[in-house]
């Protein structure tokens, strides 16, 4: 099992625990995603033009939500059809500790715990809420 983002036809962008769902001919078919979460990008600060300096570090901050993705099944793995997947990446750090924080339950690898808001502009720091 793998943890990935999904981005879907639909313009979904999901994250769950995937399996290859494969055929006799071991095609691959589907997938399975063990405890699946919409995730939504929302910006919290953008500078003002007046604010806005090329010379400093001006950020533009992101908050990210995770919510169930078909809150009504009693399934916690659904099945997908390999259609409706445009591409399945793996997340940055933060994002892959928040899902497991959040969903899975379970402790950050570092032991860390993140800011809720960080800054798009650092490469290191991508933006987090609840």
């Amino acid at each position: 099992m793998a943890i990935k983002v999904l981005v879907l036809k639909s313009g979904e962008d999901l994250i769950a625990d995937v399996q290859e769902m494969v055929n006799d001919k071991q095609q691959v078919i589907g997938y399975f995603l063990t405890k699946p979460v919409a995730v939504k990008l929302k910006t919290v600060s953008v500078p003002t033009p007046e604010e806005y300096d090329p010379e400093t570090d001006n950020e533009t901050e992101l908050s990210i939500t995770m919510m169930p993705w078909v809150p009504l099944a009693r399934d916690r793995t659904i099945p997908l059809s390999t259609d409706w997947v445009v591409t399945m990446v793996t997340p940055v750090e933060k994002v892959l500790d928040m899902y497991e924080k959040d969903v899975l339950k379970k402790e950050p690898k570092d032991g860390k715990t993140y800011d809720q808001v960080t800054h798009l502009d650092d490469p290191r720091d991508v933006g987090l809420t609840d």
